[in-house]
Order: C-alpha cells, then structure tokens, then sequence
C-alpha cells in the first residue's frame, strides 16, 4: 500500500491532499477553458481566486506540517485554508443562485472574449458577432449541477478536510 491511514491522516498528508484539491480544482477549470473551450464569465474568473490563494498556502502548510513548525502554526494554516474555502463555497452559492434566477448577478457580469481578432479589419465585425458568457446561463450543467454549483461541493469538502487538519493534535 503506497499510503498509510496514518501518513494520509497525518497534517503533513492532509495538507499535501488539500494542497492537491486545490490545485485539481483550479486545474479542471482551466482544462475546461483552455482545453474545453468554456469561456468563463466574471463570476468564474472570481470564483478562481481563492483557489490561487490556497494552492501556495497549502505549499506553507505542507512546509510548517513536514519541517516541524510549532502545532499552532500548522493548525493555523489549516483554519485558514478552511476560511479560505468557506469564501469559495460562498461565491459558489452565489453564482449558481444566479443561474437559477434566485437573484440578480452584477450589472456588467461579463468576460473579454479572447477570440476577438488581431486584424483590424475583422475587428468591429468580432466585437459585433462574439457575445461573452452571462453569468445567468450555465455553459454546462453535470448531474444537474453547473460549474459553479460542483464548486461548492469541492469547496465544502475541501474546507471540511482543512478543519479536520486545524483540530488534529499531533
């Protein structure tokens, strides 16, 4: 067995784990974009951002949890990873209310479309054909969850397991 239930439960492995989450999540967003070809609205690009901030505090946690940091440091780090993605899960919430209409998204709730030509000709016909992402309409839905709503459960998990590492004792 590569991993032990005590390695993968130590702080050092929950860290290395959420640090993984992170990184997956955010990945599997940008895969969809770059590979995929969803063009993220607003509310996408800001749901990415406490996914930019975890992935190098989990990097800390793993250094404070490995290199022998005082327990409050790690169990700090972890809290914060727990705060962190409590936030996501929050504007996850937020913008899958949006699809569903529960309530209003911003005003200007749209991206730059990078497929916008270089060539000054072509210029005011793209800006005129290419529309960006509402954020009121899911580009894909999974389940019956968009990306927004798989946000939150990825978060709420990831915050859950953040927890559990700020209340470990050794």
């Amino acid at each position: 067995m590569l991993l032990s239930r005590e390695c993968l439960f130590s702080r050092t492995g929950l860290a290395t784990l959420l640090t993984l989450g992170f990184a997956g999540t955010v990945g599997s967003a940008l895969g969809f974009e770059h590979i995929g070809g969803y063009i993220p609205c607003a509310l996408c690009l800001l749901q990415r951002i406490p996914f930019y901030i975890a992935v190098p505090v989990g990097i800390l946690t793993i250094a404070a949890s490995r290199f022998g940091a005082p327990a409050w440091a790690s169990r700090g780090l972890f809290a914060i990873l727990g705060l962190i993605m409590l936030v996501s899960a929050g504007l996850g919430v937020y913008h899958a209310g949006v699809e569903w209409q529960f309530w209003a998204g911003p005003a200007g709730c749209s991206t730059s479309v990078n497929a916008v030509t270089m060539n000054a000709n072509d210029l005011l016909g793209d800006l005129n054909r290419l529309k960006p992402p509402s954020c009121s309409e899911a580009s894909l839905r999974v389940l019956g969850l968009s990306f927004a709503g798989w946000n939150v459960i990825a978060s709420l998990i990831l915050a859950a397991i953040a927890f559990f590492g700020a209340r470990k004792t050794a």
